[in-house]
């Protein structure tokens, strides 16, 4: 800055020398107005170096800003996408089980009253039902277990806090397929062969039979299907042999105490006075709860070891 007030004096000095004018250009009379005319100088510099390094700063900062607004919008989009995908489902799901619902007794109500058809409705849809179960009980059961696991998987998420948009498709496919593959098949067998068990080769016929029923149920079918599910769960999320042992290992004890809290008082309904073809509807109709229970259960082993997933009976 000293020598741009140098500079600036200089050149006074000399025009002045050109014009013959050297009183003029006394040191009296001269100095003050230089002195002002550097001091403005001087500041004129700063303020540009000011600005400059304020302009430099703001484009340092724009792309961090940019970025992390692009990042929340890509992840609002994703989330609506989500949310328009899920709500989507449950919309076609929900339509097409009120049309067959609804549609059962469709061309035959002609002249029917509006209770004729509330009273009709109910009891033609379990006809439907128990002819479909007699004509292929494993495949209707398996996909009765299949639905209801997957109403219990949605409602375990939902209990967890998240939104419609970040519901975990994966994790209530996967599941699906355990009350289809797993849960449906086996009861089917376990219900069959605990009737003959009890009846043709112990020959229990007494009206307390159902309560010997219930303690096998608990102690046998019941941690074999806890430890399917999580072994089922485990396969398809193609965890570590090591890390599903574990989780058998670690739920095992909980869930069958759990158990205790809920299925001997079901059990007195299921044993005592349901049929044996329809024990498994009656049972899926609880597990409902019971598989928000062991959702939640089963997605907390897993999220011990490494974020993840998603059961007794």
């Amino acid at each position: 800055m000293m020598g741009c007030r140098r500079l600036f004096l200089l050149s006074m000095l000399l025009a002045a020398e050109h014009h013959g004018s050297t009183e003029a250009f006394s040191t009296m009379s001269i100095a003050p107005k230089i002195r002002r005319a550097s001091t403005a100088i001087a500041s004129t510099v700063e303020n540009v170096f000011e600005q400059t390094s304020q302009q430099q700063q703001l484009q340092d900062d724009l792309p961090s800003v940019t970025s992390a607004e692009e990042s929340q919008s890509i992840q609002l989009r994703s989330v609506d996408k989500d949310a328009l995908i899920n709500t989507s489902i449950f919309i076609i799901a929900i339509a097409t089980v009120v049309t067959t619902v609804l549609s059962v007794d469709v061309g035959i109500t002609r002249g029917w009253t509006a209770e004729e058809i509330a009273l009709r409705i109910p009891l033609d849809n379990w006809r439907s039902y128990t002819n479909i179960l007699s004509m292929a009980p494993i495949e209707t059961k398996a996909v009765t277990s299949a639905t209801v696991y997957t109403i219990g998987d949605i409602i375990a998420q939902k209990t967890e806090g998240l939104d419609i948009g970040k519901l975990d498709r994966g994790r209530i496919l996967r599941s699906a397929l355990a009350g289809l593959i797993g849960h449906g098949p086996m009861s089917h067998v376990w219900y069959h062969v605990s009737e003959d068990f009890f009846d043709n080769i112990l020959h229990l016929h007494a009206w307390w039979d159902f309560v010997p029923k219930i303690v096998v149920d608990q102690l046998v079918f019941g941690p074999i299907w806890n430890n399917s599910y999580i072994l089922l769960l485990g396969i398809m999320q193609l965890q570590k042999p090591g890390q599903i042992f574990g989780d058998m290992k670690r739920s095992t004890i909980p869930l069958l105490i759990s158990g205790l809290k809920l299925w001997p008082f079901v059990h007195c309904i299921t044993y005592g006075l349901i049929p044996v073809e329809n024990r498994l509807l009656w049972v899926d109709l609880v597990e409902i709860l019971w598989v928000t229970i062991l959702a939640n259960e089963a997605n907390a082993n897993n999220s011990e070891a490494q974020p993840g997933d998603d059961k007794d009976r």
